[in-house]
C-alpha cells in the first residue's frame, strides 16, 4: 500500500503540472492553477502515509537532527510522507510561478521548460524563476522610469 500511495502522490499532482506546461493559455488552466485546492488530494495521501508514523514524524520535526530524520526516512511510510509533502509544496510553488509568469507576461515557451525543471528540482527551479522575475520586473521598472522621464521632458517644453 505504501508504494502505491508514494506513486499516487505524484500522479495526483501531474495533471496540474501538465496543464501549466502544455496548456498555459487555456482558460481552465488559470482557474485550476489559481486554486490552492489542487493540493488537497496529495495532502490526503500525505495523511494516509504520515498517520501510521506520526510519533516518528513528530520527533523528526519537533527536534530535528540528521539521525532522527534518517530514521524517519528509513521507514517506508516516513519516506512516503516526506515525498508527498514535497510533491504538495512543489505543486504550490509551481502554481505560484505559473501565475506570476502570466502576470508578468513571461513567455510560455520559456516557462514550460522551467516548470519541468521545477517538477524535478524545485529549489533550483524556484531560484532560476526568482532571478528571471527580478530581471523582468527590473526591465519594466526601467522602461516605466524612461517613459516617465520622456513625458516630463515633453511637458517641460
Amino acid at each position: 500500500m505504501t508504494g502505491f500511495l508514494f506513486e499516487l502522490s505524484f500522479w495526483l499532482a501531474a495533471p496540474v503540472w501538465l496543464l501549466m506546461i502544455f496548456a498555459p493559455g487555456w482558460g481552465p488552466t488559470d482557474r485550476i492553477a489559481g486554486s490552492p485546492l489542487t493540493v488537497l488530494p496529495v495532502l490526503v495521501t500525505y495523511l494516509a502515509l504520515a498517520i501510521p508514523v506520526f510519533p516518528d514524524l513528530w520527533t523528526a520535526v519537533s527536534s530535528p537532527d540528521i539521525d532522527t530524520f534518517r530514521e524517519l526516512t528509513a521507514l517506508a511510510d516516513g519516506a512516503g510522507a516526506i515525498w508527498a509533502q514535497v510533491i504538495a509544496w512543489d505543486l504550490l510553488i509551481g502554481q505560484w510561478m505559473y501565475r506570476e509568469a502570466r502576470r508578468l507576461g513571461i513567455s510560455a515557451l520559456l516557462m514550460g521548460p522551467l516548470l519541468v525543471f521545477t517538477v524535478l528540482l524545485s529549489p533550483l527551479g524556484l531560484l532560476v524563476f526568482l532571478g528571471l522575475r527580478a530581471v523582468v520586473t527590473g526591465r519594466r521598472a526601467a522602461a516605466a522610469s524612461s517613459r516617465s522621464a520622456a513625458s516630463s521632458g515633453r511637458a517641460a517644453q
